[in-house]
């Protein structure tokens, strides 16, 4: 322990450059006695070439506040995670060096270790995956290669030093992300009022809260794609569904048949750059696997915390959750993708209300103070602006057509659009 302790303190002492995020007391590794934290399946999840170890972990935590592993050192992987903001940057889509704003939001990695796979569009399989793509991506930390981001951080002689202790060897890309990952696992987030309310505390949860849970388990059909159970723990099924939000503004078979012509499935760096650097980015899953039916799809997030890591979906185009709950509650933005679990609900006020409450009691204990700010700033905006409130659409007095009007007001019949072959053009 004095040996990880020293090694962060030696670390700190280094110059921040840029707007990177100090490492203040939410960038801890998390307790291991939280209340719902799965020990088992927390164990299964993390892989036996990788176990996590003190150093490892301080290491990682080091080089995760580290300008070094950009360009031009404004950068680094709290920039976009930053732990103060639930490990997120709080803006629509992140920010990379030279302030390129790229086309996705940065999602938590606050309880990342569980995802099946790893971003929106589940383009890395692994921790130790997703933690090199964004150090060679050239709007988001913008190295030339891996072996750039080596050569930089390897100046150092107390990196020397501990990769050598640590791994048994010199500084290389696959064990600078391996550290990386292995802090990253750390970050556990349970301990919340749901959790002690499903331990038995029936007060853990207020009035509301539990009438947004009977509501989430039943007329607002979250639980469809945000169960939760013992293997899946953060409220996602690891499924990517189009839920419409994409379709505000692509007309989605144009942009389908451009990405089958521009982009290789199987090689990671172009569909990275694709999903930051373009408007092909709307097509999320799509890129990944090039089946029609995850056209404008994406993973089902945490609801973990959720309070804390707005804006939400993947392009950060809603402020509050009330606004997420309206879009739903309408039935999504009809398109010809549009997943077949999206259906209008109907809710009422209270019902939505008492959702947010639900959501909220999802916050844990070391995220409380700043929820309990967000949530009265998030409930005063919704009682004055609510962009995508339809109550006709959400009680069905208002007919959502037959077919997807694109942008250009082309009709696109979803009948024919589902068509694997006319997306290809073939």
């Amino acid at each position: 322990m004095r040996r990880t302790a020293g090694l962060l303190l030696l670390f700190c002492c280094t110059v921040a450059r840029g707007e990177i995020p100090k490492m203040g007391p939410l960038a801890q590794p998390k307790r291991a006695d939280q209340a719902g934290l799965p020990h088992e399946l927390t164990a299964a999840v993390t892989p036996a070439d990788n176990p996590t170890t003190p150093d490892k972990v301080a290491l990682g935590q080091k080089l995760f506040f580290d300008g070094r592993l950009s360009a031009d050192g404004t950068v680094a992987c709290a920039t976009c995670h930053d732990p103060a903001k639930g490990f997120t940057d709080g803006k629509p889509t992140a920010v990379g060096i030279g302030k390129q704003v790229g086309h996705r939001n940065a999602p938590t990695i606050l309880d990342a270790l569980y995802n099946d796979t790893q971003f929106w569009d589940g383009r890395a399989r692994t921790l130790e995956d997703q933690a090199k793509l964004p150090i060679t991506n050239k709007i988001e930390m913008g190295m030339p290669n891996l072996d750039a981001a080596v050569a930089s951080v390897a100046k150092v002689p107390e990196y020397q030093t501990a990769f050598q202790r640590i791994f048994g060897r010199p500084i290389n890309g696959d064990d600078l992300a391996r550290a990386l990952a292995a802090y990253e696992r750390t970050q556990v987030a349970f301990d919340s009022p749901f959790d002690r309310f499903l331990g038995g505390d029936e007060n853990a949860m207020d009035a509301a809260a539990r009438r947004g849970w009977a509501t989430f388990n039943g007329r607002g059909r979250c639980m469809s794609c945000h169960g939760v159970n013992g293997t899946r723990p953060t409220f996602s099924d690891d499924k990517f569904h189009n839920i419409g939000v994409s379709a505000h503004k692509q007309n989605f078979v144009e942009l389908a048949r451009k990405g089958l012509q521009l982009i290789d499935s199987g090689n990671a760096r172009a569909v990275d750059d694709a999903a930051l650097q373009t408007d092909m980015s709307e097509l999320g899953r799509f890129l990944v696997t090039k089946q029609a039916h995850d056209v404008g799809a994406f993973k089902t997030s945490t609801l973990r915390n959720v309070l804390v890591t707005g804006p939400y979906f993947h392009d950060g185009s809603q402020e509050t959750l009330w606004d997420v709950l309206d879009h739903y509650n309408k039935g999504g933005v009809q398109n010809p993708f549009l997943d077949g679990g999206i259906q209008r609900l109907g809710l009422s006020e209270g019902e939505i209300d008492d959702l947010v409450a639900f959501l909220a009691a999802l916050t844990s204990d070391s995220y409380a103070a700043i929820g309990k700010k967000e949530l009265a700033r998030q409930r005063a905006l919704s009682r004055t602006k609510r962009p995508q409130r339809d109550v006709a659409a959400a009680l069905g007095k208002k007919a959502q057509g037959a077919g997807f009007q694109g942008p250009f007001g082309d009709a696109m019949p979803p009948q024919t659009l589902r068509n694997p072959s006319t997306i290809g053009g073939r």
